[in-house]
């Protein structure tokens, strides 16, 4: 009974309505899907492409735009029929959107907005994922990666949150990406730079970002499109939409205080890169919790988020040492279990389900915490090798490496003096 309630509970209100179009939501979900939309071509590249070496900022920046583009590919194709068609598993029956049409709805909403809304996440979370292997794997690699990744990886996964598989529904509250898109990403990147190795010149000589400013201007970006993100994950224009909005403020605003204060501990210096960091970690942590926390709850979420990160990246990465170039894993995959963890704790007292046990949700957050890792990580090693051979080998020779990917694979220079 008590997943059940918890199903109800985290189900976008699509499940729930009447098959009856309310021109408010599909307004506010149009917007939303933008907003998304924005992240990925424009937020994460600029901010990935802000924190790479001068050399790849071109590179980096392609990835994020080529994930979009074929994330949006494979999606329509058959990624939305796997995720949310009908199924135990995996779901089935709409493939190229199938039996989909402009007067078909899921619940207040069409169906096609709907399916547009999600495939934004499904780009985003492998472009993510490129953080961790930028600098050293082939550009060919990552697009027919990007391509299996989300057919085999990311809509399985999505399908036992949100698509209605049972087989592997634990109970877990994730509103809006928290083991989805954030632990899922960040586990596959981390994977992918172990099966790379490091950078020639990793722990050798001062790796610095090419730009703060890019960073900065990324992270407020993606700021901006989480608006969408989380708000955009109830899936209507209410009051749930309206809390999640704050809350997803709060806990970013909080981020930026917890790294700073974390790395002034630590470094005596509060940077730009520092701040943007903490933003995104902020961000990252209250994705699941989004539906549920309160203010309070946020406040919390967040500057936890924010330190976490920050430890993640300065300290606990060292003891690992492998070269997640961008720390993809430490501020969207560390940072992403402790804010599921953190959904269990600070649920608002509105939104707690009658006979509410912190324990139980505790066991069922980590049970689909760890059912990610394990997923995500196996299923990501057999993609990259697959992708891989398809490309001729994964990572670039020395001699690119070397003179940037930049000039080598796309024949430009991020800034032409």
């Amino acid at each position: 009974m008590k997943r059940f309630l918890l199903s109800l509970l985290v189900l976008p209100s699509f499940a729930l309505a009447e098959d009856k179009l309310n021109g408010g939501d599909t307004a506010w979900m149009l917007v939303a899907t933008a907003f998304v939309m924005l992240m990925t071509p424009a937020g994460l590249a600029l901010y990935y492409g802000g924190l790479t070496r001068s050399k790849n900022v071109i590179n980096t920046i392609s990835m994020s735009l080529g994930a979009f583009a074929v994330g949006t590919l494979v999606w329509v194709i058959a990624g939305y029929s796997i995720a949310f068609g009908d199924g135990d598993f995996i779901g089935t029956g709409k493939i190229m959107l199938s039996g989909i049409t402009a007067d078909s709805l899921s619940g207040t909403i069409p169906e096609l907005l709907f399916v547009a809304f999600q495939g934004t996440f499904a780009a985003i979370a492998v472009a993510i994922a490129s953080g961790s292997m930028i600098e050293r794997v082939k550009f060919s690699t990552f697009m027919v990666f990007s391509a299996i990744w989300i057919l085999v990886v990311y809509a399985p996964i999505t399908h036992w949150a949100w698509g209605g598989g049972e087989t592997l529904n634990l109970g877990e509250i994730d509103f809006a990406g928290g083991t989805v898109v954030h632990i899922n990403a960040g586990v596959a990147g981390f994977v992918v730079a172990m099966i790379l190795g490091r950078r020639k010149d990793y722990e050798k000589k001062a790796i610095k970002p090419f730009s703060p400013i890019f960073v900065a201007l990324g992270a407020a970006l993606l700021w901006f499109g989480w608006f969408g993100f989380n708000a955009g994950s109830e899936v209507a224009a209410d009051g749930t939409a309206a809390s999640a909005f704050i809350v997803t403020n709060v806990a970013a605003s909080l981020g930026v205080i917890g790294w700073l204060i974390a790395e002034y501990m630590v470094y005596k210096k509060a940077t730009l890169v520092g701040g943007a960091s903490g933003a995104v970690a902020g961000l990252v942590a209250i994705t699941p919790a989004s539906g549920t926390a309160d203010v309070f709850g946020a406040l919390i979420i967040g500057l936890v988020g924010g330190a976490v990160g920050f430890f993640g990246v300065a300290k606990i990465k060292k003891m690992f040492r492998v070269d997640d170039s961008l720390d993809a894993f430490w501020v969207h995959g560390l940072v992403g279990i402790w804010g599921s963890i953190a959904t269990a704790i600070f649920i608002a007292d509105y939104a707690m389900p009658e006979n509410y046990n912190m324990g139980s949700q505790l066991v069922s957050q980590i049970e689909a915490i760890l059912l990610t890792i394990v997923y995500s990580g196996i299923m990501t090693a057999i993609v990259y090798f697959i992708a891989s051979a398809v490309t001729g080998g994964g990572r670039v020779d020395d001699e690119t490496e070397t003179i940037g990917l930049d000039e080598v694979i796309h024949g430009e220079k991020a800034i032409n003096l």
